[in-house]
């Protein structure tokens, strides 16, 4: 089975032999490449359609999850803050969200210490030679954000390594591309154009976890042992899958 991502330039081909690099600088290129590997060219961007909706939702809520069991004390003011807004007689709905603004802050605060694609913006390059903060920079070089190095910057955010979503209720940043500090979807022209469906599939299924479940580690595990080491894939995802226990709170049906 072949697995094929690609952006409209670098096109990465994952097999049982090892990965493999291909650049792709046109359209031309691109249609023969789909040729050489036996897969129609719309199902190239389809399968990249998959890829990048599905892992990146799935990688952030594993990230938020851990987070939740490493602070009790946040998972409990945000059952509280559900509680208080939805109740226990039925299920978070989407129009709750704007209701949630710790909930939210999870979220943001999630994407600031972990977020699922690190490095943004394969698609963009020099197009002269350009001299920038005393760096030379020949055409035809691509350039990469690097977001995760924004996020943890102590001239930027207080206190980056801790874990902190009031940050976020104190300020409202928008993650949408509005704020360059936490741009996880990319900004500009060529902002993610699936940014709106992930963030409001994300924020609906972080509420519905955590109002009816309460999340902990096993019983025979601690905090010192859950591993927070990050792995760069397809997404900067945990490198040990997390394994905690989900405690019913309310019973209720999903809708």
């Amino acid at each position: 089975m072949i697995a094929v991502c690609f952006t409209s330039r670098v096109v990465k081909v994952d097999e049982c032999i090892g990965p493999r690099t291909f650049v792709v600088s046109s359209s031309k290129q691109l249609a023969c490449f789909s040729i050489l590997i036996g897969v129609p060219l719309h199902a190239l961007s389809l399968q990249e359609m998959i890829f990048r909706g599905t892992d990146t939702t799935a990688i952030l809520m594993e990230w938020i999850l851990a987070e939740m069991v490493l602070h009790p004390e946040v998972q409990a003011r945000a059952q509280a803050e559900l509680d208080a807004v939805v109740g226990r007689c039925r299920t978070v709905q989407e129009a709750d969200m704007a209701l949630l603004p710790y909930v939210n802050a999870i979220i943001k605060e999630t994407l600031r210490m972990h977020p699922p694609g690190p490095l943004l913006s394969w698609a963009r390059l020099a197009t002269s030679d350009v001299e920038l903060a005393g760096h030379h920079v020949p055409a035809g070089t691509t350039a990469m954000v690097n977001m995760w190095a924004i996020t943890h910057d102590a001239d930027i955010w207080e206190k980056p390594d801790r874990f902190v979503p009031d940050r976020f209720v104190e300020e409202d940043v928008d993650v949408r591309g509005g704020d360059l500090r936490l741009a996880p979807f990319g900004a500009g022209r060529r902002v993610c154009p699936g940014r709106a469906m992930g963030l409001a599939t994300v924020q609906l299924w972080t509420a519905r976890l955590l109002h009816h479940f309460t999340w902990s580690l096993p019983e025979d595990k601690m905090a010192r042992d859950l591993d927070l080491t990050e792995i760069l894939k397809l997404s900067s995802e945990m490198k040990t899958p997390l394994r905690i226990t989900a405690t019913p709170r309310i019973v209720l049906p999903f809708s």
